[in-house]
């Protein structure tokens, strides 16, 4: 019996995101699947204890700010609990360990343009990506193991650290159980009536990161919407209102603003619900190291439009329409087929359920535990 650390520093906060339901997710089908190991589970105080201690789990909660977390307590913590591995989750490390570590390396977008300069980043993204910039180049070389998430990204990695080729590895992310079409009316009707659904529309989950291509999708959706002599609305997820009517303003579209239907953030378990009455969903960022989003909705039975570049082609296989996220007119081109051609939509619901078949957590958890048993 081996005793791994898991880092899972943002997986109690009320809002997660990304990288943090990949941990939660990681987390409960290890707990099914390893028996065998013993768990330390190291986790930030936050409003959501959603993972608590069981068996050979153990949750151990420090509330201190991410850097002092991550540099000073947990390798602190590491040595007490007499690790054999710590595995890192979130593409950051200590710098300082005295046990063998694994990190997550999801993405290397900070080290691609210095975040000092880039153009659209707010201060708090300015701060963490120049934090994941100095820990990266220095952590990471140390690892004994890192896995990142798609081959896409695993090209990226190796431009900026050549030297852990022999110890990099691919880890494909998963989809959530509850993520697959609902069709229980009492449910849809709860969800629709608390995120006060519009009738018909798109959805688009984004935030204002400049990779999420917010403001070509809003050009999009002005050509699908005029197209369609604004019968949709535009369902945004979790996005600022005047950030929105500031890209608005800018390109001649205030208009558009009135057809535009704003749910703030949206818990994970609602999600599903609200996939399944989308037309559409897109997800055309300008860069993805994998894009969960994708399958998700395809496990919903929502047919898919994503980007043709970086790693949603590799995610999304057949069982997209792929566009160019660069040109708001292909965007909107592959939305109006999806919404006008009933037989080819249909057939890309088909392949979209077949291929999110393909990603499971409990898949990537057994994955997970073969690399742990190779480094303890």
């Amino acid at each position: 019996m081996a005793r791994i650390g898991f880092e899972a520093q943002r997986i109690y906060r009320a809002k997660k995101h990304g990288m943090d339901f990949v941990a939660l997710e990681l987390l409960k089908a290890l707990s099914k699947l390893d028996k065998d190991n013993e768990y330390f589970v190291y986790v930030n105080e936050g409003e959501d204890p959603c993972f608590q201690s069981e068996d050979n789990f153990h949750v151990i909660v420090h509330k201190a700010p991410y850097p002092i977390w991550e540099q000073l307590w947990l390798p602190k913590r590491a040595k007490v609990d007499k690790l054999d591995l710590l595995h890192c989750t979130s593409n950051t490390a200590p710098i300082w360990l005295d046990v063998p570590l694994m990190v997550t390396l999801h993405d290397v977008i900070y080290l691609e343009k210095n975040p000092l300069f880039a153009p659209g980043y707010t201060p708090y993204q300015r701060f963490g990506n120049m934090y994941r910039r100095w820990v990266v180049k220095t952590a990471i070389p140390q690892a004994n193991r890192v896995l990142t998430v798609s081959q896409y990204e695993v090209g990226n990695v190796l431009r900026f650290l050549p030297q852990i080729k022999d110890r990099l590895h691919v880890l494909y992310n998963g989809v959530g159980a509850h993520f697959r079409k609902i069709t229980d009316p009492h449910q849809l009707d709860t969800v629709r009536q608390k995120y006060y659904l519009p009738e018909k529309f798109v959805m688009f989950l984004g935030n204002t990161d400049p990779k999420k291509n917010t403001e070509n999708t809003l050009k999009a959706f002005a050509l699908i919407a005029k197209e369609t002599n604004y019968s949709y609305k535009l369902l945004l997820g979790d996005l600022d209102k005047q950030f929105v009517k500031n890209i608005l303003d800018r390109n001649n579209l205030s208009d558009l603003f009135n057809y535009i239907h704003f749910t703030g953030y949206i818990k994970n378990s609602d999600l599903p619900a609200i996939l399944s009455q989308a037309e559409v969903f897109l997800y055309t960022s300008l860069r993805e190291s994998f894009g969960i989003p994708i399958i998700e909705a395809m496990a919903c039975g929502t047919p898919v439009v994503t980007s043709s570049v970086t790693s949603m082609p590799e995610v999304a296989g057949d069982a997209a329409m792929f566009a160019d996220p660069t040109r708001p007119d292909d965007i909107a081109s592959a939305t109006l087929r999806l919404l006008s051609d009933t037989v080819f939509r249909n057939q890309l619901i088909e392949k979209g359920l077949e291929r999110a078949r393909l990603f499971n957590w409990e898949n990537s958890a057994s994955q997970l535990i073969d690399h742990y048993r190779e480094l303890t």
